[in-house]
């Protein structure tokens, strides 16, 4: 028998209020992160004190930060309450912003910097939007929050140069200040209070199952994977706007540049997106974007400074990054043991804060001690390492994470219940949870027999 197609469930008004609002927050507290991304190292040559490292250290400085405390404080979200937290965060971003403004040394600058990612509000707004969402349509309200990402990333690029040029460093950072508190006006005035506040495995770190994601032999090759990503890119543009000036574009129209090669890495992006989910190759066409990514580097250390091949070589880059970026989450939540797609999530973004730190501190002293095109090869040989351990990596099966509600449950009966589900086709995993009373679940959507599934929860 052909499965049911399944109903698409519309979002209450409530829903779309939280996920349009949650989506701002989360794009604007990254735009402002994002702002200094293409812009610091042409403008901090002239801070007192600075040096390669200490300029690297300031753009990756966030990181620290921002991975020691963003577990944590989506834990406390759930003792304190979603927006507490996420308030605090918000009002610790701006201060840190506030602070980076007036100061006129990189020391300044770095403390401002680190102060701006102690407010580590990522896990609380995801855990926020699932307080907020009913279990049918959480997947598509979050997929909000996870664009404003890359419009976030695409927006900085454009507008950094531009209120860099007008308003200098200084600008850049008060330009921060007040889109984190514009994340709080959005806070307050649009996003719904939640009615109930519990713990959601599928969007929020779990303390008791973070030693089995980190035994993870896959989750940590995909752990490596998004760290080495972070860690070359903010290497790169370490030395990458110099080197577009050095090519003969003023730092007022760099972007003249990024506009046209962001637009290009968008759009070539959908088909080798289409190939991975749609046709089964994600494996195949995510080590062709590792690779992509290292070709860039390699090519960047010999071609940096002429404007044609710079801008292929950007197109490329961005191609890639979209790729990895669009991936690397998809990846987890497929290897991800069935209610541990949260937790997992959280390591990984971790992961990825720690890979910015290290990639600015590398990537300063390397440019310090060996110059530009040291940078570039730093970065092609992160890839070549990250391609080696991805290559052991198993293909992921095609499938997807659900949960159903199944009421009370006999804690005694928890293995044959798990059993059951199991044996329902295209379910591939089954946890039960007896004190949430849900199981989660990871299925094949091609064999799923939903009707027999949902048997279980009309019990």
């Amino acid at each position: 028998m052909k499965p049911a197609k399944p109903e698409i469930i519309p979002l209450t008004p409530d829903e779309r209020r939280a996920s349009v609002g949650l989506a701002g927050i989360y794009g604007l507290r990254m735009l402002g992160l994002f702002l200094i991304l293409p812009v610091f190292a042409l403008y901090a040559g002239g801070v007192s004190g600075a040096t390669p490292l200490l300029i690297g250290l300031a753009i990756g400085a966030y990181g620290l930060t921002q991975a020691l405390l963003q577990i944590p404080f989506g834990m406390l979200s759930d003792r304190i309450g979603r927006k507490p937290v996420i308030f605090g965060g918000l009002a610790i971003f701006v201060l840190g912003s506030v602070i980076a403004a007036l100061s006129t040394t990189i020391e300044g600058i770095i403390i401002g910097r680190v102060i701006q990612g102690a407010g580590a509000v990522s896990a609380a707004v995801t855990a926020l939007a699932a307080d907020l969402t009913r279990d049918e349509v959480r997947t598509r309200a979050m997929a909000g929050v996870g664009a404003s990402i890359g419009i976030a990333f695409g927006l900085a690029f454009i507008l950094g140069p531009a209120i860099a040029q007008i308003w200098g460093l200084a600008g850049v950072f008060w330009a921060t200040a007040v889109l984190a508190f514009g994340g709080i006006l959005v806070l307050w005035l649009v996003v719904p209070n939640p009615r109930r506040r519990s713990v959601h495995r599928d969007a929020e770190p779990v303390a008791s199952q973070l030693g089995g994601v980190l035994r993870d032999g896959q989750l940590l090759r995909l752990n490596f994977g998004i760290f080495s990503l972070h860690l070359m890119m903010t290497a790169m543009f370490l030395v990458i706007p110099p080197s577009i000036v050095a090519a003969g574009v003023a730092a007022a129209d760099h972007w003249e540049v990024y506009l046209p090669v962001l637009l290009v890495g968008l759009g070539a992006m959908v088909p080798f997106i289409i190939i991975a989910e749609g046709q089964g190759r994600v494996k195949q066409v995510f080590l062709g974007a590792i690779a992509a990514v290292g070709l860039a580097a390699l090519g960047f250390s010999f071609w940096a400074t002429s404007l044609v091949p710079l801008l292929i070589l950007l197109a490329l880059f961005f191609t890639a990054v979209n790729v990895l970026e669009a991936l690397l989450p998809s990846i987890i939540s497929k290897i991800a043991r069935a209610g541990a797609k949260g937790t997992a999530m959280g390591v990984y973004s971790t992961s990825q804060f720690i890979g910015a730190f290290l990639g600015g501190m590398t990537g300063g002293l390397v440019h310090q001690s060996f110059g530009t095109p040291a940078v570039f090869l730093f970065a092609a040989v992160s890839a070549l390492a990250w391609i080696l351990v991805a290559a052991t990596m198993a293909a992921p099966e095609r499938v997807s994470n659900q949960m159903i509600r199944l009421g009370s449950i006999d804690t005694d009966g928890i293995l044959a219940l798990e059993q059951q589900l199991l044996a329902v086709p295209g379910v591939r995993d089954a946890v039960v949870v007896p004190e949430e009373g849900v199981a989660y679940l990871k299925v094949d959507s091609r064999a799923l027999d939903s009707a027999r599934l949902q048997a279980f929860a009309a019990a």
